[in-house]
C-alpha cells in the first residue's frame, strides 16, 4: 500500500476549496434566496471552488510522484 503525507496547509486549502463548491451547488439547488441571484452566486462558488481544487491535486500528484521517482532511484 502506498502512502504518503500531506502538508497541513495544502490539506486546509484543500478542504477550503471543497466547502466553497459544496456551498456553490448547495445555493443552486436550494430555494431561500431570489432565483437570480442565488443561482449567479451558486455558480460562482462552484466555479472558483473548482477551479482552485484542480491545481492543489495536481500538486499533490507531482509531490508524489518525485517521491516514488526518488525512492526509485535510491534502491540498488
Amino acid at each position: 500500500m502506498k502512502t504518503f503525507t500531506i502538508p497541513l496547509p495544502i490539506l486546509g486549502l484543500l478542504s477550503g476549496t471543497r466547502v466553497i463548491a459544496g456551498a456553490g451547488l448547495a445555493l443552486i439547488l436550494a430555494d431561500k434566496l431570489d432565483r437570480e441571484s442565488r443561482k449567479a452566486v451558486g455558480w460562482t462558488l462552484l466555479i472558483i471552488g473548482l477551479a482552485t481544487t484542480v491545481p492543489l491535486v495536481a500538486f499533490l500528484f507531482s509531490t508524489c510522484e518525485e517521491k516514488e521517482k526518488s525512492e526509485v532511484v535510491k534502491v540498488p
